[in-house]
């Protein structure tokens, strides 16, 4: 198993930039896949980007095309960390945002990550 907190939000204006984290604990990080998901109230829980985990594939990124060429994922394996570096942030990316983690391949269903952290507020003024 793998338990997730993540850390980071905050308010930023418009344009601005976030960088949030995702801590893991367990030891074979490196063996999950990782997710961002996002929600606002009322609606369902979004896609925003993944990565993959170790082997033929490793390291590939996936990103919904709302935040392609504004959001970077980035995992570090040795320190247990996902990240989402977050540039030109717009009031639309107002949102609770969750890292997700699977045994596998990155998919871009919520459905199919098993473990879940808590989430991290981000707010968004313009």
């Amino acid at each position: 198993q793998v338990q997730l907190v993540e850390s980071g939000g905050g308010l930023v204006q418009a344009g601005g930039s976030l960088r949030l984290s995702c801590a893991a604990s367990g030891r074979t990080f490196s063996s999950y896949s990782m997710g961002w998901f996002r929600q606002t109230p009322g609606k369902e829980r979004e896609f925003v980007a993944a990565i993959s985990s170790i082997g033929g594939s490793a390291g590939i990124t996936y990103y919904t095309d709302s935040v392609k060429g504004r959001f970077t994922i980035s995992r570090d394996n040795p320190k247990k960390t996902l990240y989402l570096q977050m540039n030109s942030l717009k009031p639309e990316d107002t949102a609770a945002y969750y890292c997700a983690a699977r045994f596998g391949g990155a998919k871009m269903t919520r459905n199919e990550y098993a473990y879940w952290g808590q989430g991290t507020q981000v707010t968004v003024s313009s």
